[in-house]
């Protein structure tokens, strides 16, 4: 109370007691201020900041520019190893494609003049798209038909490393022709050499080989429909010309095989399975002819056929006329009758045009075979009739087939349709009910058996 009074007053106060954690700083001495130097100039800033390298400036030293230096040839073991076997790849896959590419034009040029001769228009030439600014400039109509929008013709076609094709057409008797050049995959050797040794291996595997396979699709009668008319007149000169030089010809299956492919072609083609296998002694042994008629054969086998598959020797696999599909007919519409040829022969070794010379004449006789067809395939009542009964054979069993596979399905539709009106009516029932309805229905399943074993026995 009394030091209240004095500080009331103006008396001396006692003194605040200091803590611990802030005696450090009691004695520490008061902050000045800093300082201020004068402006320097940039002349003197510029000298301090040199740049790194500049002349009179220390760099240091590192391995890191210096790849010599901080490398060796133990680094680079794997790249030694993998880099060689990339080139021989990149090697072989350039040989290999340049190659076939050779025999590809070895071939055409062979029996391109051929084609040329027999047909108006050979290869994929055509016209290219008219880009925005032609039909701006010119209009649409006349961008199509200018000179400039058409492609160079193209004999050969590279559809891949190992298949080329061409095309032809514009020939009276025929619609159009596919040849289709399988080669070795000699830009892939392991892929081959594995395919070699499969079909060493296994039976149903065949080894690869190279082969031209040639397929004619005949008029038949159907200038009208597969011609293109742009006018009235060409349409009519198209009939005109149809019904003076008719290009239909009878049905029939025909072919000459070589013996090596017979069986192959007999399991894969439906069209060989109607025709009966016999040798014919004016061919070679190693030859036969499938037929459904010997008076087919003998109006078939010309001299000049019989000539021209000795010249090609066994290069030649097989010649086929046929109008049934090459799949076993599944409906009726699979029955119709479509025409054509085909000629399949195997390619020589040799990459030259003159190693063709052996079979073009095979190649020419096949391109005029249809010719001969529309001229003399027409043969006796009693031949067309045994043809006709074959395929009436042939569509009868589809039809059964068919018949019973409806039939089934209206059964199961019949079966499901009872099954809904059972559960319905069940529903509607107690469970008394439902137990007599049950006993009920299987003591008429009973009686069914018995009445099915007393017919058995």
């Amino acid at each position: 109370m009394a030091d209240y009074i004095k500080g009331l007053f103006g008396g001396s106060q006692p003194e605040p007691a200091t803590e611990d954690d802030f005696a450090d700083f009691a004695g520490a001495p008061e902050p000045s201020p800093a300082s201020i130097s004068p402006v320097t100039s940039l002349a003197d800033t510029a000298q301090g900041a040199l740049p790194t390298g500049s002349p009179g400036t220390p760099v240091p030293y590192t391995k890191w520019y210096r790849v010599w230096e901080r490398t060796s040839p133990s680094d680079f073991y794997a790249e030694a190893v993998i880099l060689p076997f990339m080139i021989v790849i990149i090697a072989l896959h350039v040989w290999g494609r340049r190659t076939n590419k050779a025999k590809a034009d070895a071939w055409i040029a062979a029996h391109g003049p051929a084609l040329q001769k027999e047909y108006a228009v050979v290869g994929f030439g055509g016209h290219n798209a008219p880009t925005v600014e032609d039909v701006q400039a010119s209009g649409l109509a006349k961008s199509i038909d200018s000179k400039d929008a058409e492609k160079p013709d193209e004999l050969l076609e590279e559809k891949s490393g190992q298949e080329y094709a061409t095309y032809a057409t514009g020939r009276q008797n025929v619609a159009f022709t596919d040849a289709k050049l399988t080669l070795f995959k000699r830009y892939n050797p392991a892929t081959l050499m594995v395919e070699f040794v499969m079909s060493f291996i296994f039976d149903s595997m065949r080894p690869p080989k190279e082969k031209i396979d040639i397929t004619t699709y005949t008029f038949d009668g159907r200038e009208k429909d597969l011609v293109p008319a742009k006018s009235q007149e060409q349409k009519d000169a198209i009939e005109s010309q149809a019904k003076s030089k008719s290009s239909v010809y009878d049905q029939f299956v025909w072919a000459v095989v070589h013996k090596d492919v017979m069986k192959g072609l007999r399991d894969d083609r439906y069209d060989l399975s109607l025709t009966s296998t016999k040798e014919h002694a004016k061919l070679p042994i190693w030859t036969a002819v499938m037929s459904e008629s010997a008076e087919i054969t003998e109006i078939l086998l010309t001299p000049d056929l019989i000539k021209a598959i000795e010249s090609a020797g066994d290069a030649f696999e097989y010649l086929i006329v046929t109008d049934q599909p090459l799949d076993k007919p599944q409906t009726l519409d699979d029955t119709k009758p479509r025409k054509r040829l085909s000629l399949s022969m195997r390619l020589p070794s040799g990459s030259s045009s003159d190693a063709y010379n052996p079979t073009l004449p095979m190649f020419n006789y096949f391109l005029r075979l249809p010719d001969q067809l529309a001229s003399q395939a027409h043969f006796r009542p009693e031949v067309t009739r045994k043809v006709r009964t074959v395929r009436e054979e042939a569509q009868k069993k589809i039809t059964r087939v068919s018949d019973k596979e409806q039939a089934g399905e209206r059964l199961k539709e019949s079966e499901k349709k009872k099954k809904e009106l059972r559960d319905n009516r069940m529903r509607g029932m107690s469970a008394e009910e439902q137990r007599k309805f049950l006993e009920k229905e299987r003591e008429r399943e009973g009686k069914k058996n018995e009445k099915r074993m007393s017919k058995k026995a």
